[in-house]
């Protein structure tokens, strides 16, 4: 198991800091090159610049009343979960199809579903899959 992660590419895990401007307030933000990849395909997706993508992130987030003391984490959650999606088959990498677009209701309630049944195997305790 360990090879898989071990042998891939160091660059990946290397950190870039990037700086770009907010609201008017100029910032940087530092993550690993991985997840400014996956950024610029999300980005990239809904046909944005990844600054673009990450402004609105940000923005969104302060209309939600979400703490971004650590906005950092909050991309990096981001691009698992974007991830997470693709893996599950809820989006298609390829599928030109922006993000925006998406039924986003319907993606997150079968993320719901998808992750109690996964923490029943771990945990051991059963749990009936709903189908609504």
């Amino acid at each position: 198991m360990c090879q898989l992660f071990i042998n891939s590419d160091s660059r990946l895990w290397a950190s870039r800091t990037k700086s770009l401007r907010i609201d008017g307030v100029v910032t940087s933000i530092r993550l690993e090159e991985f997840f400014w990849n996956t950024l610029e395909e999300i980005a990239f997706r809904d046909e944005m610049s990844t600054n673009q993508m990450i402004t609105k992130l940000y923005l969104e987030s302060l209309d939600a009343d979400h703490d971004i003391g650590n906005f950092t984490s909050f991309l990096r959650v981001c691009c698992s979960r974007y991830l997470s999606l693709v893996a599950d088959g809820d989006l298609v990498r390829e599928d030109h199809l922006p993000l925006a677009d998406v039924n986003a209701k319907n993606l997150l309630q079968q993320e719901s579903i998808r992750t109690k049944l996964r923490k029943s195997r771990f945990s051991g305790v059963a749990v009936k899959p709903s189908t609504n």
